[in-house]
């Protein structure tokens, strides 16, 4: 009995000094670890002070850029044999796919067999682990291996890995839209402002791909191409219509149609882009109102499910306890 009573009360002080113990080493490390981060100004410095340092860096850094290369390399040799059990069954399909991979941002002619590739090598991928995973744990479990239950599991499994890629496009997409949709009223301010001062569209174009490279990067990326297309030859309404079609934006493809008339009747283009700008900074403005009003409804649950029971039982307790002992006063006695 006294052994037993000792060894309780070991272990009750031993667990809390163990626990301490580890959560002071992984502080320390954590502290550590930032601490060993310097800043860039410092880093600059140390590279200013050592020039093997700076060698160092610029050598790992091409080893890097080189090992991407070759993994790159390798995967487009694989991708055809990997896709083709995938491919699209004719020209309408595989546009549409090419269309996706485009304003998700990827332009290269190898994408559609990549992205197919990747699709199918993480079905066989999923099918291999999951079902492994599937079957060693109903092995330890000592359940049929090859139960229904455990059919189902790898071929959900199998299927979320499947169309894994296709939500990450979807996320891709998404994001670069909003970009694309979030800074086009300051792009089309400061297009406003080149073709005022005399220049044309192409230079207003170029100019805003110059200036909004850090700020806006997606427009510039796409300002940027228009302007390379101009420049090999293409006629300023095709290029203006295959922006609108490769961002998916709406409000992009309206900008598109309206430049092209603009350009097609000899109207102002400034005055156009100026109205298309207020327009898309109402439109802005109404949905941040929307998401606004929408906020008090979508507050109901979490105040119902989280809030709400802490604050009826700190308040409505001490209510409930003086209750019970003066109604009950036998059984609070009895406590």
């Amino acid at each position: 009995m006294a052994a037993t009573l000792f060894a309780t009360t070991e272990s009750s002080v031993l667990l809390p000094i163990l626990a301490f113990i580890l959560f002071a080493a992984a502080t320390w490390l954590l502290l550590d670890l930032l601490g060993s981060r310097s800043s860039p100004a410092e880093q600059r410095l140390d590279e200013f002070k050592d020039p093997a340092i700076r060698r160092r860096k610029e050598a790992e850094g091409t080893h890097r850029t080189l090992s991407a290369e070759t993994v790159t390399r390798v995967w487009e040799k694989a991708s055809p044999a990997l896709a083709k059990p995938l491919q699209p069954k004719n020209e309408n399909e595989a546009g549409k796919l090419r269309m996706k991979l485009v304003q998700a941002g990827f332009r290269s002619e190898a994408a559609p067999s990549l992205f197919l590739s990747l699709k199918f090598a993480l079905l066989i991928g999923g099918l291999f682990l999951g079902g492994g995973t599937v079957l060693l744990v109903a092995h330890l479990n000592g359940l049929p291996l090859l139960g229904q239950k455990n059919l189902v599991k790898c071929v959900l499994i199998a299927g979320g890995m499947f169309y894994l890629p296709e939500l990450v496009l979807w996320w891709i997409t998404k994001r670069r839209k909003e970009a694309i949709f979030l800074g086009l009223p300051d792009a089309l301010d400061l297009m406003v402002v080149c073709v005022e001062a005399g220049l044309g569209l192409d230079q207003a174009m170029r100019r805003v791909s110059e200036e909004m490279e850090k700020s806006y990067p997606v427009i510039a990326e796409e300002f940027g191409l228009c302007n390379l297309h101009l420049q090999m030859g293409r006629s300023r309404a095709q290029v203006l219509q295959e922006l609108g079609q490769r961002s998916g934006v709406d409000d992009l493809r309206a900008l598109a149609s309206i430049l092209i008339q603009a350009d097609k009747f000899g109207s102002s283009i400034a005055q156009a882009l100026r109205v298309q700008s207020d327009s898309m900074r109402t439109r802005r403005r109404q949905i941040a109102e929307e998401k606004a009003a929408k906020t008090a409804v979508k507050l109901i649950f979490p105040l119902v499910l989280f809030i709400f029971p802490g604050i009826f039982v700190v308040l409505v307790g001490p209510a409930a306890i003086t209750i019970v002992r003066e109604m009950f006063p036998a059984m609070a006695g009895h406590r």
